[in-house]
């Protein structure tokens, strides 16, 4: 119909199916007639601006998310396929320094077995403490919460967090070792290692992402990167502080003499 003019054309959505055309209709229509009864009962529609106010998220992203629905919504597989891979395949070979390590300290370990029954436990609380801290800046970055704005405030933050959650992990793992009858050397050589691990592995958790977006890396990547290099410092870090609180005199003693 017109009034007074040439016919009128309702403009129509193009390149779009008919259930996203009539879905969208249904929104603007929803839209149109809350933005009526704010008008009638608030006064507060008196320009574009304040109408706009009023209008649901969905009806302003709706052209967005027609829109998006016209182009691939992932990478291709090959591509996709060739990034996981060669990131994985990479990993895998620097996980391989573990057991370097482990090789280079074996007599050490050989005269300190509950040192290795420990080792997983040391390991694993690294990795999970690092990818916790990675996935929390993922999600940041994702939603924008984190930002050159926040910078400072969030790495403030992450330092606090590591030193909370290496002691209460520490003194967790302390209790493990003692109710398993530990001898006390080793206790507090593995009750230090926790805690260096944790410390560590949340402040590598916290940067690690920061660092792969500055150059280009894409920071997802992190959450795995950061478990092997856990898994390498977890079994470096183990051994260097069991090395030193184990060649204390103190326990160089208690081991004489039991021996």
């Amino acid at each position: 119909a017109s009034d007074g003019g040439g016919d009128y054309q309702p403009p129509r959505l193009v390149n779009h199916s008919d259930e996203e055309e009539g879905h969208f209709v249904d929104v603007l229509h929803t839209s149109l007639d809350n933005s009526v009864n704010v008008e009638e009962d608030d006064g507060l529609m008196n320009d574009d601006s304040s109408h706009n106010k009023h209008l649901p998220k969905a009806l302003t992203n709706a052209p967005c998310a027609i829109a998006s629905t016209s182009g691939p919504a992932f990478p291709p597989f090959k591509e996709q396929l060739q990034e996981r891979a060669g990131w994985l395949i990479g990993l895998l070979f620097l996980q391989s320094c573990s057991s370097f390590i482990i090789q280079y300290n074996q007599i050490f370990l050989q005269n300190h077995m509950v040192i290795v029954q420990f080792l997983t436990m040391l390991v694993g609380a690294g990795g999970n403490a690092g990818n916790q801290a990675s996935v929390r800046v993922i999600r940041s970055l994702a939603v924008g919460t984190l930002n050159r704005h926040t910078m400072d405030q969030f790495l403030r933050q992450e330092a606090k967090m590591a030193l909370c959650l290496s002691a209460l992990i520490g003194t967790t793992g302390f209790i493990r070792a003692a109710l398993f009858r530990t001898p006390p050397g080793e206790t507090i050589a593995i009750t230090a290692s926790v805690f260096a691990i944790v410390a560590i592995s949340v402040a590598i958790g916290s940067t690690l992402p920061l660092g792969m977006k500055k150059v280009g890396i894409d920071p997802a990547n992190s959450s795995t990167s950061i478990q092997v290099i856990m898994d390498i410092l977890g079994v470096l870090i183990t051994v260097c502080v069991s090395s030193v609180v184990l060649s204390l005199p103190v326990f160089q003693t208690d081991e004489s003499g039991g021996g």
